[in-house]
């Protein structure tokens, strides 16, 4: 009988996160205060993050050991199980062997909570009452609130507008965990406001639901913010993915030749790819790329660059790949992919040359996502299906090149709920929107006056 699963005892769960600052071969560049242009100290930082969460931000330590509160909820899940996907294998008839991280087992059904649970144990610790954050799709905002039941924490998430109107289960779910959720731009902030008075019939974006989840937690009591993906500490957390996967593919002999991940702000992409890029700093031959979506292009389009993070200039200047903080991406399905910059660490590593980005339209995503659950059974998110693009293009290129390839990537979530993406694309109301040039052109000049990098 063929081995579909690979899966780890709960004793081989790894005991530490992978910090992949302590490898880079050459240093990335600082975060830079908005005001005075010099990099960012822990105390610019103290009013939305504990202390404990600056620290790991900025630590250069190779590994962080995960606190014993923080593996114990872990395991309700993970080890996650690696899986071949030997009957989406069959249906390419390319010369591939296909494995992926099953992220979806977990009680949110996505990669999210890798890192929501140590954000809200860390708060916990610090003293924090209450937890505000933004979420696109919805899967981030749907593991902070669940986190945040567990550690007894107040959440209120903003959630991008058009993703609240597609994606009302989200919301259910979040509202089951014991958390607030309000559709962004909202009336609650000034930045929501001074969105609304100019744009009243904004869809929102990742930025202006950050603008007002920071105000939100600058303005209250008690209060601190979470941010799902784009940091180091974020992606420090997610790193447990990849180090699993190097455990599992141990067990089997087996070393991938390809490493893929859906990006969207990096931290699913990061999880499974950083301690592979660690792999190949060291000298090993491994291809490691970064699929989003061509509505939304940060590394395929958009400017190396120092951008805000969010729409009202509270963040740091990040140095990333970036569309500009003022832009609203349309409102394709994967929402949790509509970002307009990309992860500092994943944006350093592109432009080092140790990862290479793709960009796909939706048609393309939902064809692959299609294609998959038809062979494999699971239904994967929108924003997963652009991996799966992915990894179609690179089966169809191992065909033509004739080489045999091992392929590994990061089924970042299920899409049980969002079924309304799919009724759209089986029904042909989905188009394959590609970004205008000339909105690159909008980026750069968001961006002229900001330091470079």
């Amino acid at each position: 009988m063929e081995q579909v699963k690979v899966v780890l005892q709960d004793r081989e769960i790894p005991k530490k996160w992978y910090n992949i600052l302590a490898d880079l071969p050459t240093p990335m560049k600082p975060p830079l205060h908005p005001g005075t242009g010099q990099p960012v100290t822990p105390g610019d930082l103290a009013a939305i993050f504990p202390m404990n969460i600056i620290e790991q931000e900025a630590s250069s330590k190779r590994w962080i050991k995960i606190p014993d509160e923080v593996l114990q909820k872990y395991l309700l899940w993970r080890p996650s199980p690696l899986y071949r996907a030997y009957n989406f294998e069959k249906l390419l008839n390319c010369p591939v062997k296909i494995y992926y991280k099953n992220e979806g087992v977990s009680p949110a059904g996505s990669h999210k909570p890798n890192a929501a649970i140590p954000m809200a144990y860390y708060n916990k610790v610090a003293g924090t009452k209450r937890i505000t954050t933004e979420t696109g799709a919805g899967q981030w905002g749907s593991a902070l609130s669940m986190a945040c039941q567990m550690f007894g924490l107040i959440c209120r998430v903003y959630m991008v507008k058009i993703s609240y109107e597609q994606k009302p289960y989200r919301r259910m779910m979040m509202n089951t965990w014991g958390a607030e959720c309000i559709p962004s731009p909202s009336n609650l902030t000034q930045a929501g406001r001074n969105v609304l008075a100019e744009h009243p019939d904004s869809p929102g974006s990742l930025g202006i639901a950050i603008s007002e989840a920071i105000e939100d937690c600058v303005t209250s009591k008690d209060t601190k913010y979470a941010l799902g993906s784009v940091l180091n500490h974020v992606l420090l957390y997610q790193s447990i993915i990849g180090l699993e996967a190097q455990k599992q593919m141990k067990k089997i002999g087996v070393y991938p030749d390809v490493v893929m991940g859906c990006c969207g702000g990096g931290s699913n992409f990061a999880g499974i790819a950083l301690p592979y890029v660690c792999d190949k700093i060291h000298g090993k031959d491994v291809k490691i790329v970064g699929a989003e979506p061509s509505s939304c292009p940060s590394m395929t389009k958009g400017p190396f660059a120092y951008d805000f993070g969010d729409l009202a200039k509270t963040t740091p200047l990040l140095p990333m790949y970036t569309l500009g903080h003022d832009y609203v991406p349309a409102p394709i399905h994967a929402g949790g992919l509509r970002y307009h910059g990309m992860a500092p660490i994943v944006s350093h590593l592109v432009r080092e040359n140790f990862i290479e980005p793709r960009a796909y339209d939706q048609l393309k995503t939902f064809d692959a996502g299609v294609k998959w659950a038809r062979t494999e059974g699971f239904i994967p998110a929108p924003e997963t299906n652009h991996v799966l693009a992915a990894v179609v293009d690179e089966a169809m290129r191992a065909k033509e090149e004739g080489k045999e390839k091992v392929i590994l990537f990061n089924w970042s979530g299920h899409g049980l709920v969002d079924m309304s993406s799919y009724d759209a694309y089986l029904s042909g109301k989905l188009q394959a929107y590609e970004l205008p040039d000339h909105e690159i052109d909008r980026a750069l000049n968001a961006i002229k006056n900001f330091p470079k990098p």
